[in-house]
């Protein structure tokens, strides 16, 4: 299947998973309000432009076989993340954080310098992701409120397309079987679930912390690659993986201590 097909089926699934979810939560109402508030509405047009692109770029660079630009793309958008919090919101990493910023770079040059080419692919994924991580933190849409909205915003476009594939009988969805069925369907579910957790935690954490744990994301797509599909696992990935696991542990242990001194500060007598 195409990655424009698979694209419009990812909208239409997630829509409607999102708003079964949106009905059973009591949040549907909600929803429906964003429609009318402009200063809502208009930053999710935005998001929904950068997560379609996002969302096209994964699916065509898999299906084209650029698995390693499309991981390599995962592993550059935290670093990304870490840029936007300073530059944007302000915030301001302590002297461990900024050496295993450094050192988490360091482990993606080295990556991005084996790709031997530019590699625009990883650097649309990190870039969209960025950005659209960055408006949803800042936006007072809820996260399963926001994802809806988007969701629903992209559905004609995709039916609209969905139908235009059948009606030129260039669609391979009516040939699928019970199991693709299936698949095709919980692809909603497993397009939905990580953006509503990304962007609840967005909302919690530091921009910038919530880039270094996005390192966790992209070393699972490794995994898969590594031990499912067979991928090489060479010394360039050893060197990266090293440097930035190490800087996983480096920036949590820094912000594990710094929360432990801020907890005894507030529970001290004045």
């Amino acid at each position: 299947m195409p990655a424009s097909e698979i694209l419009g089926h990812r909208v239409v699934w997630s829509a409607v998973f999102l708003v079964i979810l949106l009905a059973f939560s009591g949040q549907l109402s909600a929803a429906k309000a964003v429609f009318a508030d402009r200063r809502v509405i208009l930053p999710l047009c935005a998001t929904t432009v950068l997560i379609s692109i996002n969302w096209f770029t994964f699916i065509w660079g898999v299906n084209a076989g650029f698995l390693l630009e499309v991981s390599l793309g995962y592993y550059i958008n935290p670093l990304i993340n870490v840029v936007l919090g300073i530059l944007f919101l302000g915030e301001r990493l302590r002297p461990w954080q900024i050496f295993a910023v450094a050192l988490a770079a360091l482990g993606v040059l080295n990556l991005t310098w084996s790709l031997g080419s530019f590699p625009w692919i990883a650097l649309t994924l990190a870039l969209t992701f960025g950005f659209y991580g960055l408006l949803r933190k800042v936006m007072p849409a809820e996260a399963l409120v926001g994802l809806g909205v988007e969701t629903v915003l992209l559905t004609p476009v995709a039916l609209a397309f969905l139908a235009w594939l059948s009606l030129s009988d260039t669609a391979v969805a009516p040939d699928l079987d019970l199991t693709g069925w299936v698949l095709l369907i919980l692809v909603g579910v497993v397009t939905a679930m990580p953006l509503l957790l990304f962007t609840a935690g967005a909302r919690r954490l530091r921009y910038s912390t919530m880039g270094v744990l996005q390192y966790i994301g992209p070393t699972g797509h490794f995994l898969l690659a590594v031990f499912v599909y067979d991928e090489p696992f060479t010394v360039t990935h050893l060197v990266a993986f090293a440097c930035i696991w190490i800087a996983l542990v480096v920036y949590s242990v820094d912000a594990n201590r710094a929360h432990r001194r801020r907890a005894l500060a507030v529970s001290e007598p004045p």
